[in-house]
């Protein structure tokens, strides 16, 4: 198992940054989702926000692949998950840096405790 960590940005308005946050409480995400992201090998996901920035870590299963579950056919043939993400976008805007298209963007790891002497 490992660890990915991800960014992205919310539109900087107050408003929407609370009804983002309420969609993302455990009674109003959708099972169709949740389920979706476990079929797709993610273990645990959490989102954290600071201002208008959303860092996403996920531990994932070996087998993850960050680029099968962009392109999944299951979750583009499902009318429920199509329709979160649509929802999810109207609150949304691509970092800077971001390749077109592309909402969560990887984050590089530049330091770990673990691997540090001492």
């Amino acid at each position: 198992m490992s660890w990915q960590c991800l960014a992205l940005d919310l539109r900087a308005d107050p408003a929407a940054i609370a009804e983002y946050e309420r969609w993302h409480r455990s009674e109003f995400v959708w099972p169709e989702v949740v389920r979706s992201i476990r079929e797709a090998g993610i273990l645990d996901m959490q989102i954290f926000r600071t201002g208008n920035r959303l860092v996403m870590l996920m531990r994932v299963a070996p087998d993850f692949d960050a680029t099968a579950i962009s392109a999944s056919e299951a979750d583009a043939a499902n009318e429920r998950v199509q329709a979160w993400e649509a929802l999810m976008s109207t609150f949304q805007q691509p970092l800077p840096w971001a390749e077109p298209g592309q909402k969560w963007v990887p984050m590089s790891r530049i330091f770990d405790l673990g691997s540090s002497p001492g």
